[in-house]
């Protein structure tokens, strides 16, 4: 749980427009550049699931189940709603309804709650008391959800970023058990699940996860064996139905705010790795659900709303099956100037309708929408229950873009203008997919605005963002198609450094088969066959792909993409070397780092250069020991002028920094030669 922190005021981030050379004699003119927007219908990511819209109540908030904040929940879209409250969660009583050592508004309890939730039309998701409770008190809860009053709650996790505990230092979150590790957690985590399921089989049951990148993952407390993730996932992840988790990336900037969400695939992906590698058999059916976001600067104006939208598309698009806001409402914080609008430095969506202790600045109407709530009503628009994300990228890195296609056929692209200063043109492309005829229906929130714009405006083709705004284009296909093949299921594979063999199976006689490889907003055919296996040749070792196949019959009907396969290529089976790269000791977001080479050849290597290239962006060497290290972009140099002889190894290390998460490189060449990874 986030409270209102005070934050400086922050000028807004000034952007230099280009401009280029006029003619002699004429005056120079700035050119508003022409940001080029791919979208592929055949590049399909993740189903919108039916909780996808998600926000945050709390039993201090009085107006928690009010008609007034359900309805204008209901009207944004929100089709989930946590309760009871963040930290609060593991101190509340749901019996007696008491929070000792917290304020409890009156008329927020749980039955309040639940009418308001019916009114939104909001599947609860419930936390469990992990700190102060038990697991009978838990399992009394759902048997009065479930059996007594006949609500069918379905999701429950056991405690609120319980790793907040002081384990691991920092300490926010109650926990009166005596042992603070994850190995108790986890042990915990089971007795809930065991006397919680036996009330209702059918539930589900989230355990409390890191998010990649964020603290504390990836440290190893003390006495622990491995990080707060792989102790629970390994000894609970059999009992446990979905994985909880929070984000609040930072940035002392709008404009650095606004650059977090570029993380958002890298730490899915390794929160993914993560349960497969932890919870082994059981990682097919954990799901994930981002239950607190939002922003440091900019909470109620245009960055936060800017935000809202990006990262809630970004990680649907990823399969996180529910995102929720920090929170409805959550109380005056440091007022400042943001993109030329006040700020109240409020987590809420909606206002608290207070004021600064001396009144001389007081928020708005109490329940008066803050901009991030019209973005999120967009977002109700944008990305539906049964729709499904497909690629959608932009060449400009201050647009962001979006894309859904509908059952239906059409297609909804939500684009982001995160420039304060200047409109962007936008040249819009797509791939397997043709506009209807007409102006395309057009919904805008833009800087200061009290509500969404619709109307239509532009074209298929082109359109002109305003300055920090937030955009959806609503597209009718212009094929009417009737008896198109069925989407084939998510395909397989098998992998080796340089090729991979992608498998499905067959969805009708008489298809062929399209593989298409995501590459920003524009796929790229691997290949295609009337089979149902396809081998892709000349990969490259160590690199994550991701495919989707495409089923077309003999009259060119195309298929809805199948959900997508992501893989990554392996190293070299045998090499003249062998690497072995690991973080052996890490703090959050710097760690120590050792790398083991071996030279696997029958002749010495004389001076050697190991090279190797960081995933990501954020991650780089502070220093290094018995070696020469240097880096130059994402490149990292290991040179030495002490020969490897032959079956001969060394070990080299360095203090590697990161700002999020830390996906550890796997490719390595010596000398040259791609090295075998151990």
């Amino acid at each position: 749980m986030r409270r209102s922190l005070s934050w400086k005021a922050l000028a807004s981030t000034v952007l230099l427009a280009a401009v280029t050379t006029a003619p002699s004699g004429a005056q120079a003119t700035a050119l508003a550049p022409t940001t080029r927007v791919d979208v592929d219908v055949r590049a399909g990511l993740a189903e919108v699931a039916d909780q996808a819209l998600g926000v945050n109540h709390a039993i201090w908030d009085a107006q928690l189940g009010t008609p007034a904040v359900a309805d204008l929940l209901k009207d944004a879209g929100v089709r989930m709603l946590r309760y009871p409250g963040g930290s609060y969660a593991d101190i509340y009583h749901w019996q007696t309804h008491t929070a000792p050592g917290g304020y409890v508004a009156p008329g927020t309890d749980f039955d309040t709650f639940m009418a308001g939730a019916q009114r939104t039309g909001a599947e609860p998701m419930i936390i469990a008391n992990y700190g102060t409770g038990t697991a009978q008190e838990a399992a009394a809860w759902v048997r009065y959800a479930n059996v007594e009053k006949d609500y069918d709650v379905t999701y429950w996790t056991i405690g609120n970023e319980n790793y907040g505990n002081g384990h691991y230092g920092a300490n926010w979150e109650a926990d009166e058990h005596a042992d603070k590790s994850p190995k108790e957690y986890a042990a915990t985590v089971l007795a809930y699940a065991e006397a919680m399921k036996a009330v209702d089989p059918d539930i589900e049951i989230g355990a409390v996860l890191t998010m990649p990148g964020n603290w504390p993952d990836a440290i190893v407390g003390p006495g622990d064996q491995g990080s707060w993730n792989q102790e629970v996932l390994t000894r609970a992840g059999h009992v446990i139905d979905f994985v909880d988790v929070h984000w609040y990336p930072g940035g002392s900037t709008p404009a650095e705010t606004l650059t977090k969400p570029a993380q958002i695939q890298d730490a899915v992906w390794t929160l993914r790795q993560q349960i497969e590698r932890y919870a082994t058999d059981s990682a097919d059916r954990i799901r994930i659900s981002m239950t607190e976001t939002n922003v440091e600067v900019g909470r109620n104006t245009q960055p936060g709303a800017l935000f809202l939208a990006d990262v809630y598309s970004g990680l649907l698009a990823q399969g996180v099956f529910t995102v929720h806001w920090w929170n409805v409402h959550n109380g005056l914080g440091t007022v400042s100037t943001v993109a030329g609008q006040t700020d109240y430095g409020d987590y809420g969506l909606l206002s608290s309708g207070n004021c600064t202790a001396d009144e001389s600045v007081c928020q708005p109407p109490l329940n008066t929408p803050f901009a991030p709530y019209h973005a999120l009503s967009l977002m109700g628009d944008f990305a539906r229950p049964g729709d499904r994300f497909i690629a959608a990228g932009a060449d400009d890195p201050l647009v962001s873009a979006h894309a859904v296609r509908r059952p239906n056929g059409d297609v909804a692209v939500l684009m982001i203008n995160k420039d304060p200063e200047a409109e962007h043109t936008v040249a819009l492309n797509y791939h397997g997919f043709t506009a209807a005829a007409g102006t395309p229906a057009v919904s805008t929130y833009v800087n200061g605005a009290d509500e969404v714009a619709t109307g239509q405006s532009g074209t298929a083709a082109a359109q002109t963002l305003p300055p920090y705004s937030i955009s959806v284009l609503t597209l009718k296909s212009a094929d009417t198609v009737t008896g198109a093949p069925k989407a084939p299921a998510q395909p397989t594979t098998t992998v080796t450094d340089r090729t991979a063999t992608i498998s499905w199976q067959s969805t009708g006689s008489g298809l062929k088969y399209e593989v298409y490889r995501q590459n920003g907003g524009k796929a790229e055919l691997l290949g295609e066959t009337t089979g149902t296996s396809l081998t892709a040749n000349n990969l490259e070792p160590g690199r994550r792909y991701t495919v989707n196949v495409v089923a077309r019959d003999g009259a060119g009907r195309a298929s809805a993409a199948s959900p997508p396969l992501t893989f990554t290529t392996g190293t070299p089976t045998t090499s003249g070397c062998t690497v072995k790269f690991r973080d052996v000791n890490d703090w959050g977001n710097g760690y120590v780092g050792q790398v083991d080479i071996t030279n696997d050849t029958a002749r010495a290597t004389g001076s050697w250069t190991l090279t190797y290239t960081w995933p990501t962006t954020w991650q780089s060497v502070s220093n290094g020991w018995n070696a020469t290290w240097t880096q130059t972009g994402r490149t990292v140099r290991v040179t030495s002028d002490n020969s490897l002889a032959a079956g001969a190894s060394t070990s080299v290390g360095f203090v590697g920094n990161y700002s999020g998460p830390n996906v550890l490189p796997t490719v390595f060449t010596l000398n040259g030669t791609v090295c075998t990874s151990a």
